[in-house]
């Protein structure tokens, strides 16, 4: 079963590239705005729009976790580097996957800011993330969030056998997923 962790600040390129992946390895993709966009229509942005949301997630990762034939996931989330709570969120999703047939791979996207806030207003983006679409307060977000958070690992930081950081500033989501996909092949 492969757990592929696709990781990476705001508009990064998580969730296209997740699914160029998803498509190659025969994976489903599980995006972060795939729960929250179901949730925060009825309660709004707040706590419980994201208590709810990770519930769901584990409630998944616990029942792919159980099924032996399962062929695995991708999840794309955002990780502050800065928060004990989110690296205690990655650990919990390790003890889910803690078998040894769950190979587990760590994938984390970098790119410019001011290439991610282009990235931030793409047509293929405002179609899949319905809480995109206003685009001045996703803006506004994605800047603030990067004054506020270290979204990006330090090097060695990470200590993870599988475990991948990749620049996809100038690269396409065709050429990131292909170097995420002969790397997964090659480990």
């Amino acid at each position: 079963m492969k757990i592929i962790l696709l990781f990476g600040p705001q508009a990064v390129g998580k969730m296209t590239i997740g699914e160029k992946v998803g498509t190659a390895f025969n994976l489903p993709l599980l995006h972060n705005h795939v729960t929250l966009d179901v949730i925060w229509p009825y309660i709004g942005w707040n706590q419980d729009t994201f208590m709810l949301s990770d519930q769901i997630r584990m409630g998944i990762f616990e029942h792919i976790a159980k099924e032996e034939e399962h062929p695995g996931i991708i999840f794309t989330f955002v990780w502050g580097f800065d928060l004990k709570e989110e690296w205690d969120y990655v650990d919990k999703i390790k003890s889910i996957f803690n078998k040894e047939n769950h190979d587990i791979y760590f994938v984390e996207l970098e790119a410019a800011l001011d290439e991610r806030i282009r990235r931030n207003k793409t047509e293929y983006r405002m179609e899949k993330k319905p809480s995109k679409r206003n685009v001045e307060f996703s803006h506004a977000e994605l800047t603030a969030s990067a004054k506020k958070h270290r979204l990006n690992s330090y090097d060695n930081e990470i200590k993870e056998d599988k475990y991948l950081k990749l620049d996809v500033t100038t690269l396409t989501a065709g050429e990131s997923s292909q170097q995420i996909i002969d790397w997964i092949n090659d480990n």
